[in-house]
């Protein structure tokens, strides 16, 4: 085991475990001393329809209605487009959307004046169903090679549609943030959240603060899980808040209950992917994917969302001849935003379950077939790039035939199984493109990272990536410490305040510790060469794209999306019991390569915390919207998610290939874990039920099971 990955205490875990840990809920005054208000938010009970009037009853002393109209700036939440209104503006596009706020200093007084608050509405007709819907937020096509010839061409063709659902990030904590007005006229914005500085950026607009000398500064309180929920909502909540906190001239605190967070915020976009397949001599030829995105109501993250889910939609395989066709809808449902994933889950389903399919249709095992495709290093990957560094599922297949005995099991059980209880076993393939999107970090983030030492030898880190239980206020002191020759605890790392640290690009898309802990490393090296003892100083380090990059371009869809590649295999077995429905998961392994572990404790438990995420997300986590666009599962009673009683064989193995541009050869590594699970989940269950079923859609529940078992017997 390297040095670096040798596992430590986390920094923040005393803390935490003892309780003292101070997250937004827990103020009980303002900084200045101020009480703080309460504010609680109105929400359109409509999925579609013009306001025609909103009727306030009168407000006692100190309490305030805040809507549209109070908004000093522009009435936008920045995030990809500036669509989305801080409060809505004449019309509400899904049930849900912020109408306006009261804020006041008793709890209950707030709730008794927006419970009587009436709005009147005149109803237009939603679109729920994406594929009614005419509005694309996003559009992206590419490809490669002569698709038509080779689909003419063909021995065979295949055609199949998949489909995924929603998928809530379940965090402990619920949404809030806080607002603060300042002295100078500025404003102090905190709360639970992954990207301070887009907070900044999008409250900075609403208020009108672009041009001003004093304008937002925003901190990141203790976060209670994120998992890409708190990615760009806290840009809308906090904006809301600050525009209250500004009518009201005091500190405003919004929380969320769990109902309202479940029911309200943004989760996995559901897919629709239509998948056609060439075959010629056993081998596949040519693959065209048409994916719509469920985006919501409004685009917020859809973009990128929608880009990494294109780019994985032909898998880890080589197909010759490709067009991919991708579209993020509009519709009058809740907006849809980051997921552990990112897009990705969604088509490497798809592909993955084809694979399988085609593969027993030409009678074939699947997991040759999908070998026999399998791309390598060298390769064009899907954009025309390249895969420059080693792609290693072969050797990674082999680890994970050892441990879970997939192939030995596979041919048991692929004979036909009678009696009560019948068994499966699954197994996908997958990537993660390490870091953000195509050319976003050369020319969009440009992260910039500092190191700032104290005359007393204490060093601090300055960056903005956020501590959101993924332990980078441990990770990041650790490469620091260990460059320097320190013990640990003279490095530290606190949450980050936009008012005392640069901007070092958002915690997102596994890029904290790949991308800005490499800049650490590289400003800690420059510190040692520079270091003077009894002085302040400190050192600055800025991102630069590797040069072996083939540059990306978003308008052609081409060139590198992402500098490498995380892997994994991952294998899932089932017991069916024939007379439930209910699978039971008789073993899950992972073989997963993200490079060199920082700390091999916190990266294996990231491992298996996504990998049960991803499992839940193909079995159980059923949610959606009833007819009217409503959010149905907004509670943990109608809501299920997996815990460790689930699964209670989780295996978690580590195959390292070294990035050299990450630190000590690390990639990134939150996100690959789930990717995997569906796939190899209902490989499994396919298997347990039988060849002539070939399974679509996830989740898939023991309902459905049963439904299927029913086909059986007719």
């Amino acid at each position: 085991m390297e040095k670096i990955s040798r596992p430590i205490v986390k920094k923040d875990h005393e803390m935490k475990a003892s309780g003292k840990s101070v997250y937004v809920g827990d103020y009980t005054e303002a900084k200045n001393g101020e009480k703080i208000l309460t504010g609680k938010i109105l929400y359109g009970t409509a999925a579609r329809a013009k306001i025609l009037s909103v009727c306030v009853p009168p407000l006692p002393d100190g309490y305030f209605y805040v809507d549209a109209d109070d908004v000093p700036g522009d009435n936008n939440v920045n995030i990809v487009l500036d669509d989305m209104p801080v409060f809505c503006r004449g019309t509400v596009e899904f049930i849900g959307q912020a109408i306006g706020m009261v804020a006041g200093p008793d709890e209950k007084e707030v709730r008794r004046i927006l419970s009587e608050i009436r709005v009147e509405y005149e109803e237009l007709e939603p679109v729920l169903d994406i594929r009614k819907s005419e509005t694309a937020f996003f559009d992206y096509h590419y490809g490669h090679g002569d698709v038509d010839r080779a689909f003419e061409e063909a021995d065979r063709v295949y055609e199949e549609e998949f489909s995924t659902g929603y998928q809530e990030q379940a965090y402990l904590e619920p949404q809030g943030m806080m607002a603060e007005p300042e002295p100078d006229g500025g404003m102090y914005v905190h709360g639970s959240l992954q990207c301070a500085y887009y907070v900044k950026g999008a409250v900075d607009r609403v208020l009108g603060y672009q041009d001003k000398e004093h304008g937002t500064h925003v901190f990141q309180d203790v976060t209670g899980g994120a998992f890409g929920g708190k990615e760009a909502f806290p840009s809308i909540l906090g904006s809301q808040v600050a525009v209250a906190a500004y009518k009201a001239k005091a500190p405003v605190r919004v929380i969320f209950d769990r109902r309202e967070d479940m029911e309200y915020t943004s989760k996995r976009h559901p897919s629709k992917s239509r998948y056609k397949m060439a075959v010629k001599d056993g081998k596949v030829t040519a693959l065209e994917c048409d994916v719509l995105f469920n985006a919501g109501a409004y685009s917020t993250l859809s973009a990128v969302v929608l880009q990494r889910g294109v780019i994985a939609a032909p898998g880890v395989y080589n197909v010759p001849n490709l067009r991919v066709r991708g579209r993020a809808m509009k519709t009058n449902t809740s907006p849809c935003g980051a997921y552990r994933g990112f897009g990705a889950p969604q088509t490497f389903f798809a592909m993955e379950m084809m694979m399988n399919h085609v593969a027993k249709d030409l009678g074939k095992d699947p997991l040759t077939f999908k070998m026999e495709h399998m791309a390598a290093q060298g390769d064009a990957t899907s954009t025309c790039g390249k895969y420059h560094f080693c792609v290693p599922l072969a050797e990674m297949i082999r680890k994970i035939d050892e441990a879970s005995g997939f192939q030995k099991k596979h041919r048991e059980y692929d004979r036909k199984q009678t009696g009560r209880f019948r068994r499966g076993i699954g197994l996908s393939l997958c990537f993660h493109g390490a870091g953000f999107t195509g050319s976003g970090e050369r020319d969009i983030i440009k992260a910039v990272a500092k190191l700032h030492k104290y005359a007393d030898g204490t060093v601090e880190i300055l960056a903005s990536n956020g501590e959101i239980g993924q332990g980078l206020r441990t990770t990041f002191p650790k490469i620091v410490a260990q460059e320097l020759d320190l013990p640990l605890e003279k490095v530290y790392y606190n949450h980050p305040d936009t008012a005392r640290v640069p901007d070092s690009g958002p915690t997102v898309a596994s890029r904290s510790l790949m991308t800005v802990g490499e800049l650490l490393r590289r400003a800690a090296i420059r510190l040692k060469k520079e270091w003077k003892d009894g002085q302040e100083q400190e050192v600055e380090e800025h991102y630069k794209e590797p040069d072996f990059m083939i540059p990306f371009s978003l308008e052609k869809f081409e060139g590198d999306a992402y500098p490498t590649y995380a892997w994994s295999v991952s294998v899932i077995e089932v017991e069916i019991d024939t007379c439930t429905g209910c699978a039971q998961i008789l073993g899950a392994y992972g073989c997963f390569d993200v490079g060199t572990p920082v700390d091999e404790n916190i990266v294996l438990g990231q491992m298996e915390g996504g990998f049960l995420q991803g499992i839940g997300y193909s079995a159980m986590e059923q949610m959606d919207y009833d007819g009217k666009g409503r959010i149905r599962n907004n509670s943990y009673s109608d809501y299920l998610i997996p815990t460790a009683m689930d699964v209670p064989k989780l295996q978690a193995i580590l195959h390292v290939e070294k990035y050299p541009y990450g630190p000590y050869g690390a990639k990134g590594a939150g996100e690959l874990p789930l990717v995997g699970a569906p796939p190899a989940y209902l490989e499994a269950v396919e298997q347990a039920l039988g060849n002539p079923f070939r399974l679509h859609h996830i989740p898939f529940t023991a309902e459905e099971t049963l439904m299927k078992l029913r086909e059986e017997v007719r």
